[in-house]
């Protein structure tokens, strides 16, 4: 594989099943994607189109039933639990819509969070260029109690920057945060791409959200159906409408 063109992360010929019988629902049917380093991709589709179950695949966090996951040029869908958990923790950031913070940890703590479970020396030239991007430099000693949601969100997606992730999975990422702070976050999230070279992956329902991405793919029923590149929130719409 070319390595200017290596991907962070993909599926081949990638299946989900749940249930048996007349109670089989195929979550995901025989999906072959690949998503580029440096690249921002958003993930749209219908409730029950399964695109959580593939991100939640891509990410280590549920198994295929066939097929195969790469992260990198390591095919996932082969690691044992422990090595699977070494993997997430190395290669993989999240952004949850929840925050996932630790209540009891400063905001620094938790930033550095997955680098000292790696028991791994954060970068710190990097670690600082990342806290001044989301603009955290005077709230690193506060906890997450004392942070207001976007804030907490920051907080988030500098933990998932600060290991320098081969790709980043954001589950509705600005679903629990007002317009104007989820447009800073996604604000934030393009320049990690831009600036960074982060490789970004994104579920989302929002057309808005999506707009700051370099693709979307559209899912229904298991499979995709659609593509865009360089969208807009008119493009992702008329597409969202079948048009």
């Amino acid at each position: 594989m070319d390595t200017a063109t290596l991907a962070a992360a993909g599926t081949i010929q990638a299946s989900k099943i749940y249930g048996s019988g007349d109670t089989e629902v195929r979550a995901l049917d025989d999906v072959t994607v690949s998503f580029d380093q440096g690249q921002f991709t958003a993930i749209m589709g219908p409730s029950g189109s399964g695109k959580s179950t593939l991100m939640h695949c891509l990410a280590g966090l549920d198994r295929l039933t066939s097929g195969h996951v790469m992260v990198g040029e390591t095919n996932i869908s082969q690691l044992s639990e422990k090595d699977l958990t070494l993997l997430r923790r190395t290669k993989i950031g999240f952004v949850f819509q929840a925050f996932n913070l630790i209540p009891t940890l400063t905001a620094i703590e938790n930033i550095t969070l997955p680098l000292d479970l790696g028991r791994n020396t954060p970068d710190q030239e990097l670690l600082d260029e990342v806290v001044e991007a989301v603009g955290l430099a005077d709230r690193l000693k506060h906890k997450p109690n004392e942070l207001s949601g976007g804030q907490q969100q920051r907080v988030a997606v500098a933990r998932a920057l600060a290991s320098r992730p081969d790709v980043i999975f954001a589950d509705e990422p600005t679903g629990n945060l007002d317009s104007q702070t989820g447009a800073e976050i996604l604000e934030f999230m393009r320049r990690a791409v831009n600036e960074f070279g982060q490789t970004i992956v994104m579920v989302t329902h929002d057309p808005n959200a999506a707009a700051y991405a370099d693709r979307v793919l559209f899912l229904a029923d298991g499979k995709i159906v659609d593509e865009l590149h360089d969208p807009t929130t008119d493009s992702i719409l008329t597409a969202l409408r079948g048009g």
